[in-house]
């Protein structure tokens, strides 16, 4: 009996009945169960029983009824090869349900009915269905202030020029609308963007947009679930702290955008832009500001400011306003 061999059974993790099975087993490999049993002086029954330690662990093998014993290093290498799959397979599993537990320690993080003194649930739910047009006008109705949108693919869509009609209506009342868009879109889609530009709206792109989402004023934020390209299922989002947390993720994104200037309204101011350059008047911001804020050129700005001026039948900044609010434009 090799004392190296003896080493490498125990490890592992045979006893002394099966090593001393093994080595009696190696010199008679390739014969019937049942000559194997005679030959050790064994019930073909026990043996077999005896034997379920060695073939668990590759050591022993039954072929067409013949017990065979392959090469210690053959059977260890192959034993090794199994664990480590094994091992991988665990390790990938533990990694899915592992992703798991912060949920349920989220859901677990919840203040005690002892430690809070009221307790409501948030202002929005997870929706599908319903007809998504309809619900979009209705937001669009119930709400003041910008709209804000970010639109990866959103050209593409068969009610897109349904949208346009509601945000032209929405611009026409003096309320501004800001979109964002991949800027594949500006050979993949470009009368959508020129139609949208036409419009009032303002518009901005960034090398890639990895959601959907629109936001109006404080009251709405609608975003899929999940994050994506998706129309539903679709979160919808009234919670005025979320609503504005996700109104600071839009501003972030427009502040690094660039803005398009072969979109730039050439003609007449428009509704939207009219609003802001009639606030930023009003608060007393220079030209240079509001080129700025704007992302445009100073003479674009001037030429808007003077159009508007034009329009509203003034000579100063300040009759400007004030005839802004005597019309209720602002």
């Amino acid at each position: 009996m090799s004392a190296d061999q003896s080493s490498v059974l125990a490890a592992l993790g045979l006893d002394r009945a099966a090593e001393q099975l093994y080595f009696r087993l190696a010199p008679i490999s390739g014969h019937t169960t049942a000559g194997v049993a005679q030959l050790v002086q064994a019930d073909p029954t026990v043996l077999l029983r005896d034997l379920r330690p060695l073939l668990e662990r590759g050591l022993v093998t039954l072929q067409d009824d013949r017990v065979v014993v392959p090469p210690l290093a053959e059977a260890v290498s192959r034993l090794v090869l199994h664990e480590a799959r094994t091992a991988a397979t665990s390790a990938a599993r533990l990694a899915e349900i592992s992703s798991a537990v912060p949920h349920l320690v989220a859901s677990a993080t919840r203040p005690g009915s002892q430690l809070v003194s009221e307790v409501q649930p948030l202002d929005g739910e997870l929706t599908s269905g319903g007809n998504p047009l309809e619900l979009l006008q209705l937001m669009v109705r119930t709400s003041r202030g910008d709209m804000l949108w970010l639109r990866p693919d959103a050209w593409a869509m068969p009610r897109e020029s349904a949208v346009s009609e509601l945000i032209a209506e929405a611009i026409g009342t003096g309320r501004r609308s800001r979109a964002i868009y991949p800027v594949r879109a500006l050979t993949e889609a470009p009368e959508a963007l020129r139609t949208r530009a036409a419009l009032g709206e303002e518009v901005r792109v960034v090398s890639e947009l990895r959601t959907r989402m629109f936001v109006f004023g404080d009251a709405h934020a609608v975003l899929p679930e999940p994050l994506g390209f998706t129309d539903e299922p679709r979160v919808h989002v009234r919670q005025r702290s979320i609503v504005a947390a996700l109104t600071m993720w839009f501003e972030s994104m427009w502040a690094a955008a660039a803005p398009v200037p072969e979109l730039e309204s050439r003609g007449d101011v428009s509704p939207g832009s009219r609003q802001f350059l009639l606030e930023q008047l009003m608060a007393g911001a220079t030209d240079e500001v509001i080129a700025r804020k704007l992302g445009i050129g100073l003479r674009t700005v001037r030429r808007r400011v003077a159009s508007l001026m034009t329009e509203l039948g003034v000579d100063t900044r300040f009759q400007a306003g004030a005839e802004a609010v005597r019309r209720g434009w602002i």
